[in-house]
C-alpha cells in the first residue's frame, strides 16, 4: 500500500485505540470539500471574457484547500517523477547526504517495517533528500516544495516518529495542517506507519475534539488546525510549547490563503524555543508563501523542484483563429476527428461555458465529463477516476482541475477560454499547470490554444515570451496542414 492509497473518501471508523484523543463514537461526516476558505490559485477570481470584448468577475473560485484534498483522494500511488530536484543547503560547505535506500538511514526496525508495509520499497524523490536532513543530528531546519503524491507526508511522518522519545509522556512534535480534513489523512499515515511503535500517541488538534482544560497532554505527537492547535497551547495549556522539539507545517501554500490560519500559525510559532526543528512544506512558491516561509522558518536548507522547463518539453503548442465560441467549436470538432486522441481536456473560464460546451460535445457523441466546483470533493473524485479509467474520453472543466491530475493517457489538452489574471494579462503559471496535463511521463502531447480577439492574440504573445516558445498557428479546416504540423 502507498501513501495515499487509503486516502480515499470513505467514513472513518471507530478508533480501536483511546490515545488518539478524539471522540469516534459517531463516525465523522465523509470527507468533504471545507468551505468559506478565502483565496484561490489565480487571485480570487478568473475573469471571463464576455462577448463584446470585456471581462466579467463571474468565473469560478478555485479553493487551494480543496484542491489540495482532492489531489490526496485521487492520488493511488506515487508520481512518477522526472522533475530534477534543487537542493539548497543552510551551510554550503557540509556535505550534501541523500540516500538510495531506507536501510542508510539507521531507523528503527519497527518503523523500518512501517515504512515497508506502506508499500515505500526505496525513497521517491524528495524523501532521498529530505529525509536525511529531517533526521539529522544536530537538527536542521527545511522548507521543501512538493506536490502530492510524492511521498512527503510519508516523510514527515517518518521525521515525526524517529524524533519522538516515547519515555516521555508529553507532547514533543507538533505539526499543523489547513483543514480538519488534511489532518485526518496526516494522522492515518503516522497511524499507519507507526503501527509497530505502541507507545508513541497521537492526538487530534481538531474541531469536536474536547478535552478537560488544564490536563497536559500524554501524547508524543499532535496533528491539528491552527485555531484549536493554537487554543490548546494558550488558552487551555494542554500543550507546553517550549517542550515541542519538532514542528511541521504542511500545505503553507493553502494555509496563507485560508482566512486567519496565516495569523494562527506564526502566533503558535513564536511560542516555540529557538531550538525547535521546523520543517514546512508547500506545492506551490509564490512570493507570498516565500515571505511566509521566512518568517517562520530560520536558516533553511531548501528543496525546490525544477518544474517549468521538463514541464514544457515534450509538448507541442498551437493556438487557433476563431471569432466566437461556436467557431471554436468547429474549430474543437475538425481538431478531435483528424487527431488520433487516447484522452483530451478542455479548460473553460466558468461553468456555463463548461455546461454548454459539454451538451454540444455530447450531442456530437462524444463521451464527455464535466468537472466544476458545485461539485463535492468525492464527486470530483469520482469523475476523475472515470476519466482516468477511460470511461470518458473527453474532460470539460473548469480552472478547479488545472493542477495535480496525471493521466497518461491525455494527448490533447484546449484552452477553449485562455487563463488571464485579474487584469487581463497572461496567466503564466496556470497556463503552464493546463498544458502540463498532457505530455506527461516523457510522452509526446499537443496543446491548443482558441483565440477570439485582438486581446486574446496578445495574451498568447505573452506566453510565448515568457516560457521562450513559439506558439504555432494551426488551421483546423486545412488537414493536410495538421497532419504535417502535429506529425
Amino acid at each position: 500500500m502507498s501513501e495515499d492509497s487509503w486516502a480515499v473518501a470513505v467514513d472513518v471508523q471507530e478508533a480501536t485505540n483511546p490515545s488518539t484523543q478524539f471522540d469516534f463514537s459517531k463516525k465523522v461526516e465523509r470527507v468533504r470539500g471545507p468551505r468559506n476558505i478565502r483565496g484561490d490559485i489565480n487571485g480570487n477570481i478568473l475573469p471571463e471574457k464576455t462577448e463584446n470584448g470585456g471581462s466579467k468577475r463571474e468565473a469560478e473560485k478555485v479553493d487551494l484547500a480543496e484542491q489540495s484534498l482532492l489531489n490526496k483522494l485521487i492520488r493511488r500511488s506515487l508520481v512518477r517523477n522526472r522533475n530534477q530536484v534543487e537542493v539548497l543547503q543552510r551551510d554550503p560547505t557540509s556535505p550534501l547526504y541523500s540516500v538510495k535506500t531506507f536501510e542508510e538511514l539507521r531507523l528503527k526496525p519497527e518503523l523500518l517495517k512501517g515504512v515497508y508495509n506502506l508499500g515505500f520499497n526505496r525513497p521517491s524523490r524528495i524523501q532521498e533528500n529530505a529525509l536525511p536532513m529531517m533526521l539529522a543530528q544536530p537538527p536542521q531546519n527545511l522548507i521543501a516544495q512538493s506536490q502530492s503524491g510524492t511521498g512527503k507526508t510519508a516523510a514527515f511522518s517518518l521525521a515525526m516518529l524517529s524524533h519522538v522519545n516515547p519515555d516521555n509522556k508529553w507532547t514533543q512534535c507538533l505539526c499543523i495542517a489547513p483543514t480538519y480534513e488534511l489532518a485526518l489523512q496526516i494522522g492515518q499515515v503516522i497511524e499507519q506507519m507507526g503501527a509497530l511503535c505502541p507507545d508513541v500517541k497521537l492526538a487530534y488538534g481538531i474541531r469536536g475534539n474536547r478535552l478537560e482544560r488544564g490536563v497536559k497532554l500524554q501524547e508524543q505527537i499532535v496533528i491539528g488546525t491552527p485555531g484549536t492547535v493554537l487554543d490548546w497551547c494558550t488558552k487551555y495549556k494542554l500543550i507546553d510549547p517550549k517542550k515541542i522539539t519538532m514542528f511541521v507545517l504542511d500545505e503553507a501554500d493553502v494555509m496563507i490563503a485560508t482566512q486567519g490560519h496565516r495569523d494562527q500559525s506564526i502566533r503558535i510559532h513564536r511560542q516555540l524555543t529557538k531550538d525547535c526543528q521546523m520543517l514546512l512544506f508547500s506545492a506551490t512558491f509564490e512570493d507570498s508563501v516565500w515571505r511566509f516561509a521566512e518568517q517562520v522558518v530560520p536558516d533553511p536548507n531548501i528543496i525546490r523542484l525544477k518544474r517549468e522547463e521538463e514541464t514544457l518539453d515534450t509538448i507541442k503548442q498551437f493556438y487557433v483563429l476563431c471569432r466566437e465560441k461556436e467557431d471554436k467549436f468547429t474549430a474543437l470538432c475538425n481538431l478531435y476527428g483528424s487527431l488520433t486522441i487516447a484522452q483530451a481536456m478542455i479548460f473553460c473560464h466558468t461553468r456555463k461555458m463548461a455546461a454548454w460546451l459539454t451538451a454540444n460535445l455530447t450531442n456530437e457523441g462524444h463521451q464527455v465529463a464535466l468537472l466544476s466546483g458545485e461539485m463535492t470533493v468525492e464527486q470530483r473524485a469520482a469523475v476523475i477516476d472515470r476519466f482516468r479509467n477511460g470511461k470518458e474520453k473527453v474532460l470539460v472543466t473548469t480552472n478547479v482541475c488545472s493542477r495535480g491530475i496525471d493521466v497518461e493517457q491525455v494527448s490533447l489538452v484546449v484552452n477553449f477560454d485562455l487563463p488571464v489574471d485579474m487584469d487581463g494579462n497572461a496567466d503564466n503559471e496556470t497556463y503552464l499547470h493546463r498544458i502540463g496535463r498532457t505530455g506527461r511521463f516523457g510522452r509526446r502531447g499537443f496543446a491548443v490554444n482558441m483565440v477570439d480577439s485582438k486581446h486574446s492574440m496578445d495574451v498568447i504573445n505573452q506566453i510565448e515570451m515568457h516560457f521562450n516558445r513559439r506558439i504555432t498557428k494551426l488551421d483546423t479546416s486545412n488537414l493536410e496542414e495538421m497532419e504535417s504540423l502535429i506529425s
